[in-house]
């Protein structure tokens, strides 16, 4: 395969950043995930367990609300375990889709809650 040199622009940059997993990505990898260009089967995502187990349905609304600051993100549970945001962006984890949404570390198995109200935490703990 050849080698192609290409410039980004800063936002490009740092979305690239995001997106990769520290230590293991490349940018070629992460916009090879990005990009679906990858024919290996998709890794399952955290979530996989809880699907595994009946816990969570794929295409299930997952909400997080942020009432200190009058927000409000929403992503879906895929079949593979990840969260996919309103965006299309795929998470493989709670936390990585709380960064991706809101740029901010935080526990996404507690921020990320059904319509019911249960938070991710409390069914991965009846695992």
């Amino acid at each position: 395969m050849s080698a192609h040199t290409i410039t980004v622009d800063a936002e490009v940059f740092e979305r690239l950043q995001r997106e990769a997993q520290p230590l293991i990505d490349t940018p070629n990898s992460v916009l090879r995930r990005l990009l679906a260009l990858d024919s290996t089967a998709v890794r399952p995502g955290a979530l996989a367990p809880l699907l595994d187990a009946g816990r969570l349905q794929p295409e299930q609304q997952l909400i997080w609300r942020r009432r200190n600051l009058g927000q409000e993100y929403r992503a879906h549970v895929t079949a593979e375990g990840h969260l996919r945001l309103d965006d299309g962006r795929l998470c493989e984890s709670p936390s990585g889709a709380c960064d991706a949404v809101a740029h901010c570390k935080v526990n996404g198995w507690d921020a990320w809650r059904t319509d019911e109200g249960t938070s991710l935490s409390v069914l991965r703990g009846s695992l």
